[in-house]
Parts: structure tokens; C-alpha cells; sequence
């Protein structure tokens, strides 16, 4: 059986965490003043649909902080096919809304949805997911990592090799025109 189909019974989710799907491919990154990456804007239909040709997801969580005047992009992502998950936000000291969706994210694959799905695809390239990783693993639930650039991937991942995908080798296809 080719590795790119699934069994018929088999549902694969994708769990993402916005914010470093967002910023990892957006982010401009310098080392030493010199660019080392050079962000670009995600097509979000294009990624969900990379989704879906290359990992065969049925269902594609996104967690984000809430921030009421973004309710025209919440629309857009429903529309395309996201299911949304929401983390309430407050500002920062500087003023700028924060909404971290790790634990949100970690409870809905362990927990809520885990039940409902075969493998699962965690879309960030954060080590606050290494104990996630390491249990959808050993329950052999963890089907890929997507990591958005390779300069925002936590050592931490190091020994998930075999399962990560680097986004940015994609930039050709699901960058925003």
C-alpha cells in the first residue's frame, strides 16, 4: 500500500497552532543583522488544501486567540473549512492582544477529539508540543509535524526526524498572491 493513501476508516485531524503557523512563515528572521529567512504571507485555502493532498486531513482544527475585530478572517477560515478553536485574549504590557492556544491545543488532541481521529498532523514548530508529540507517538496517533522554518523549530523536535515537514520548502505553492 503507497504511503500517500490512507485506509478508508483511517481520519487524520490536523491540530494548528496559529500564531506559530502565522509568524513562522511571516516573520522576517536576521542573524548577526543578516537575513537568514525572509517571511512570506500564507494563503490559508492553499495550506488547507496541502492539508488535504498530502496528508489526506478530514479535519483541520486552527487555534486562535479571539480578537473581535478579526470576526471578518474567522468568517473567511469557517467558509474555507477550518474549524476554529478560540482562546480569549488580553494585552500584553505594550498593549497588543495575547492568546496562548498551546494548552486549548494539547487538551483537544489528548482529550476532546482524541476519540474521533486515527493520526494526527500538529502544525507548529514549538517545544511546548515535545509531551504531545512523544504521547500521540506512542500511541502510534502522530502522523506528521509541520514546521513552519527551520530557524523556528525547538531543538526539542529533534527526535521526531522521521515525522517533520518544513513549510517554507512549500513557499511556491502556498504563498499568498
Amino acid at each position: 500500500m503507497s504511503r500517500r493513501v490512507k485506509r478508508k476508516s483511517e481520519k487524520i485531524y490536523a491540530f494548528i497552532d496559529s500564531q506559530n503557523l502565522n509568524l513562522g512563515t511571516s516573520k522576517s528572521i536576521y542573524k548577526k543583522r543578516k537575513l537568514i529567512y525572509k517571511g512570506w504571507r500564507l494563503d490559508y485555502r492553499k495550506f488547507l488544501t496541502y492539508l488535504s493532498d498530502k496528508f489526506r486531513v478530514d479535519k483541520a482544527l486552527l487555534f486562535i486567540g479571539f480578537i473581535p475585530s478579526n470576526k471578518k478572517l474567522y468568517s473567511s477560515l469557517k467558509r474555507w473549512g477550518y474549524e476554529i478553536v478560540y482562546k480569549p485574549t488580553v494585552k500584553d504590557g505594550y498593549g497588543k492582544p495575547k492568546g496562548n492556544v498551546d494548552a486549548e491545543l494539547v487538551l483537544h488532541s489528548a482529550r476532546l477529539e482524541y476519540d474521533n481521529y486515527d493520526k494526527a498532523v500538529i502544525v507548529s514548530g514549538d517545544g511546548d508540543f515535545h509531551c504531545l508529540h512523544k504521547f500521540l507517538k506512542e500511541m502510534h496517533k502522530l502522523k506528521a509535524i509541520i514546521i513552519p522554518n527551520k530557524f523556528s523549530e525547538s531543538s526539542l523536535l529533534k527526535e521526531f526526524q522521521n515525522l517533520k515537514v518544513f513549510l517554507y520548502r512549500e513557499k511556491s505553492k502556498l504563498e499568498l498572491r
